[in-house]
């Protein structure tokens, strides 16, 4: 289950065409990977080539998702160090979702809906409070 929800908003998301990195910042590690544009998506969690489909299917986290990558809960809320600004801009309903999350900063983001476009490398932040899944499954 991923991608989108028919429920609310769909996003506008330009795809990325070059190669760019993402260095996603847990709070044991930094695992840094390098996106690849013709392997997007990578797997069928969030939207295609959304910092949820990254992390999981690149890098490998379990990053917490329970309502499957389809922006209907707040559980894969990350926090976008560097690089934001090359991402899509957030929906309303995706604010909504980031309500309910704790310790939401300017640069909060729903990692299943924040779509990078390559144009810049980024650094994502996996909050302390939200670290079970990522630290039990790498």
């Amino acid at each position: 289950m991923g991608g989108s929800n028919p429920y609310i908003e769909q996003i506008e998301a330009k795809a990325a065409t070059q190669s760019f990195m993402v260095t996603i910042k847990t709070p044991d590690e930094n695992v840094v990977v390098e996106v690849d544009p013709s392997k997007i998506p990578y797997g069928p969690t969030g939207q295609p080539g959304s910092l949820l489909d990254i992390a999981m299917a690149a890098a490998g986290l379990d990053v917490e998702h329970a309502c499957g990558g389809v922006c209907a809960c707040s559980t894969c809320h990350v926090i976008v160090k560097e690089g934001l600004e090359t991402c899509n801009e957030a929906t309303d309903d995706e604010l909504d979702q980031l309500d309910e999350a704790p310790a939401i900063t300017l640069q909060s983001r729903l990692a299943c809906q924040c779509v990078p476009d390559g144009t810049r490398n980024l650094v994502v932040e996996i909050p302390e409070w939200n670290k079970n899944l990522v630290k039990e499954g790498h």
